[in-house]
């Protein structure tokens, strides 16, 4: 690690000082900073009382067939806008199209899209410094040059035309901020959102339309104007003591006796959750971050951490109308909680005029065919040890006040014209990574950017295995403090043109900021180059309407 890694971040301080009701705890791999809102009590909301609401689901601009089959095009704007969270008081917000979280984009499997970008943003308060952004649509196996690479900035009056290829197999994806440095503090502003990949399987077996809802679940803390309030430089983590889902603080959703499919997403910056229902009634898992489980695995609680999607069933048949059940937050070792954040949302359930659920929660799901079979690609559940060509190391530790993966940082890599890489596969070999946290007293959210992995082993599970909830395809893999997952994945990349350099990190944004990302190439490491291939170019093209599909009542 080079010295400039030390004098770019600036060492760990003994000690800290945060207002605003802050609190401090230390950890083995720094000091979390947690902060109380500085609310006045009539500005401050109380659980259950707003309404839950679902993100717009935003139109295509265009669509149509081409030589390549069929494609959406879509826009966004980055913009600043103004939202009501707290009673009484706006807080500003940068947002795509101005909104937290952003509009949802929802796209059949096998259709392209293009997604223009535009960022309208100027300086964010903060850090201070020019709004510049980054997005990256994760979980897809995009082009490097389109995956949202940290250096690959659009300036602000600078946009930049985004290729999804959208080949995979249905899955919650989302897409965030993921600039050099401001991850997180561009994140915490609101630049994050949904966007869902749908296949005939999927709309055969899981459940469809009302009965499908979006859950983007994260923390915030707000100063007394009711503008957000952050603090992460050179810490651990940062945790608010509000919990919003899509943007509401503890909402309270009505639903009708039937079973609901809810699509689940945590973007906090810092905080890990473990979800329960409030009457002891299991959460059906059938999804995991690469889409549909092969198994339904009922738990009563599940782990997860930022940037983790689960799908989860609940069977709402067994209670009556009026009925209420909450969605609580057991919480996980070293989060900092605070009085309500044991809270989530709560549900009451309504009668329904149509009569009987007829719909059978499955034991088992047909995930389809896998993708690419005729280049040698093996769906993620099919994996087996003995097809890997290489087994590799990855160490997750704090060094000299830095974040760092096998003692290295992104700042290696730049000091190495971005040619420094972790690993180097062909298109489609297989391998294994033992991710070891060596941190001691804080977890890892580990996102490796491109692939769908296999848990094969845990050191901390009685039995050595995945989590029960973890029987499916991850792109994020929650690191327990101490904790070492062993996964097995294939560098599967598509067509004939893709490969290039991808980027491996903590999802703890501000680990990533300081300075926890390095990165990996699957064949040519200088083609498709990500910063150069496309580069972001003026804003010059006039503004067209934005269209958003009809939404469903509020509080459903």
């Amino acid at each position: 690690m080079s010295q400039g890694n030390v004098s770019r971040r600036g060492l760990l301080k003994g000690a800290l000082a945060v207002g605003g009701g802050g609190l401090i705890v230390a950890a083995a791999g720094g000091a979390v900073i947690a902060k109380g809102s500085a609310l006045a009590s009539k500005n401050t909301p109380t659980p259950f009382t707003n309404m839950f609401r679902r993100p717009p689901v935003l139109m295509p601009t265009e669509q149509g067939v081409d030589e390549k089959g069929p494609f959406h095009r879509y826009r966004l704007t980055q913009c600043w806008g103004e939202a009501n969270i707290v009673p009484g008081l706006t807080t500003r917000i940068a947002g795509y199209n101005g909104i937290f979280p952003g509009p949802t984009i929802k796209v059949p499997q096998g259709t392209r899209t293009e997604v223009r970008i535009a960022n309208k943003l100027t300086v964010n308060p903060l850090h201070g410094k020019p709004f510049s952004t980054v997005t990256h649509l994760h979980g897809s196996a995009s082009l490097p040059q389109y995956d949202g690479y940290a250096n690959d900035q659009t300036k602000p009056g600078e946009c930049k035309d985004y290729k999804y290829p959208n080949w995979q197999q249905a899955r919650t994806l989302w897409y965030h901020d993921h600039n050099h440095m401001t991850t997180a503090q561009n994140v915490f502003s609101g630049l994050a959102g949904m966007y869902h990949l749908s296949d005939p399987y999927e709309r055969a077996q899981l459940p469809q339309g009302e009965y499908e809802v979006p859950m983007v679940v994260s923390d915030m803390a707000f100063k007394a104007d009711g503008s957000v309030a952050f603090d992460g430089e050179d810490n651990a983590g940062f945790m608010g003591d509000v919990i919003l889902v899509n943007g509401v603080p503890w909402p309270k959703m009505r639903v009708k006796p039937r079973v609901y499919r809810f699509r689940m997403l945590v973007a906090s910056i810092s905080r890990s959750y473990r979800f329960t229902l409030s009457t002891g009634d299991p959460l059906y898992v059938v999804a995991t971050d690469a889409g549909m489980t092969p198994k339904v695995n009922a738990v009563p609680s599940y782990r997860h951490a930022p940037a983790e999607r689960y799908e989860i069933l609940i069977d709402f048949r067994k209670y009556k109308p009026g009925q209420k059940i909450e969605l609580r937050n057991l919480s996980n070792k070293n989060n900092v909680d605070f009085a309500n954040t044991g809270k989530v949302m709560q549900f009451e359930v309504v009668a329904d005029s149509a009569g009987p659920d007829p719909y059978v929660i499955p034991t088992t799901l047909d995930l389809g065919p896998q993708p690419f079979m005729n280049r040698g690609a093996i769906e993620v559940n099919n994996l087996k040890p003995e097809m890997a060509k290489a087994r590799r190391t990855m160490r997750l530790e704090r060094k000299h006040g830095i974040w760092t993966v096998n003692g290295e940082t992104w700042e290696d890599v730049e000091n190495t014209n971005f040619q420094r890489v972790f690993a180097n596969p062909k298109p489609y070999d297989v391998e294994i990574w033992d991710l070891v946290n060596e941190s001691g007293g804080w977890y890892h959210p580990l996102h490796i950017h491109l692939i769908d992995a296999k848990i094969i082993a845990r050191n901390t599970t009685p039995d050595r295995k995945a989590h029960a909830w973890e029987g499916g395809g991850k792109d994020v893999f929650y690191l327990g403090e101490n904790e070492t997952v062993t996964a097995l994945m294939q560098f599967t990349t598509g067509d004939g043109n893709a490969g290039g350099r991808y980027m491996t990190h903590c999802h703890n944004l501000i680990h990533e900021d300081n300075d926890m990302m390095i990165q990996f190439a699957v064949g040519d490491i200088n083609v498709n180059d990500p910063i150069n291939s496309d580069k972001p170019h003026l804003d010059d093209e006039p503004e067209k309407p934005v269209v958003y599909a009809p939404s469903y009542p509020l509080g459903t």
